[in-house]
């Protein structure tokens, strides 16, 4: 049997790299990127490869899908998770910023589904799982730029999964509510469950979005926010 592989940016340390060892835990091979180091040092304990880089840059992605397919020859899964974009007040935000939010938000996601749907195309499926924010639905002004792309990152899954979901490919998002990768423990009270999640519970709904247990799952926006929000 072959083994299959997961593809992760941002999968140094806080939900990406939860991910990844719970996709390691379910015998994928792994292909990590992220800014710093901490990508490389999860890759050697988990027996994986790494490559440093950013999801803003599209150099850094093409060189991420190609250290993948020159090691394993296969992509199965890929998780897109990037950090938030710059903060402000509203009207406040640079131009500048809010294109850098698009590119680390939005076209991250579809360079990234360029460079990896042939490969998924070839092998007769795949699996691609967006990690975007409880408050894409439920817009904040707290964080403004990553509540307007990451609604557009749903938007996107959704046209994607139509698309290529003839193909055997799919596209979810992962919606996570406030979790301890962060200091946010402070909004505890505003759960349902009345506490944060922790990064493994994250790590379990994205495995599941990005394995074979959802075969029957794409173009869904899933939220883990422990009854936080409130759309319905």
């Amino acid at each position: 049997m072959t083994d299959k592989v997961c593809l992760t940016t941002g999968g140094g340390r806080g939900m990406g790299a939860a991910v990844a060892r719970e996709m390691h835990a379910r015998g994928y091979k792994l292909v990590l990127m992220s800014p710093s180091e901490n990508c490389e040092t999860l890759a050697a304990e988990l027996g994986g490869v790494a490559r440093r880089g950013v999801a803003q840059s599209a150099a850094d992605l093409k060189g991420i899908v190609d250290l993948a397919m020159s090691t394993y020859g296969r992509i199965d899964a890929v998780l897109n998770h990037t950090g938030d974009p710059p903060k402000g007040e509203l009207l406040a935000i640079s131009d500048e910023n809010w294109d850098l939010a698009n590119d680390m938000i939005v076209k991250s996601v579809i360079r990234m589904a360029r460079l990896v749907t042939p490969v998924m195309e070839a092998q007769g499926g795949g699996s691609i799982v967006n990690i975007t924010t409880y408050a894409a639905f439920e817009p904040s002004l707290c964080f403004p730029a990553s509540c307007v792309y990451r609604a557009g990152v749903s938007s996107f899954t959704k046209l994607y999964s139509d698309r290529y979901g003839p193909k055997n490919i799919r596209m979810n998002c992962l919606l996570p509510g406030f979790t301890d990768s962060l200091d946010v423990g402070k909004f505890a009270d505003l759960t349902a469950l009345k506490r944060i999640g922790r990064v493994e519970e994250q790590a379990k709904a994205a495995a599941f979005l990005l394995s074979d247990d959802s075969s029957y799952i794409t173009g869904q926006s899933l939220r883990v926010d422990g009854g936080l929000t409130r759309h319905m």
